[in-house]
């Protein structure tokens, strides 16, 4: 599979915790992103110190967004966390994980 398109891709840097406090913040930081990439959105998860269930439901939600409107959502710079929460939620497959540069 192709992730990188013709296009330059979105990045967006998150960091910190994403929990039930700022998945709200988060999301709309998400969707604003989304409204302004053409082909791929690329999420910097490598400032990221804790990430809960509401935090993995929310990149799902925002998966299907990206789906939706022919958009590519791909994780980049993952903690090491961030990596084993994905694997043992079986998540980690469902994304495209693109590797530092």
């Amino acid at each position: 599979m192709t992730v990188l398109g013709t296009t330059a891709p979105t990045i967006l840097h998150l960091s910190g915790d994403i929990d039930v406090c700022t998945t709200p913040d988060i999301r709309r930081r998400i969707l604003g992103a989304l409204d302004q990439t053409v082909e791929v959105l690329i999420l910097d998860l490598s400032e990221v110190t804790f990430c809960g269930a509401g935090g993995l439901g929310l990149l799902l939600h925002a998966q299907g967004r990206a789906r939706s409107r022919g958009v590519t959502l791909a994780l980049t710079r993952l903690t090491p966390q961030m990596t084993r929460l994905l694997e043992i939620t079986e998540l980690s497959d469902r994304f495209p994980i693109l590797a530092e540069k």
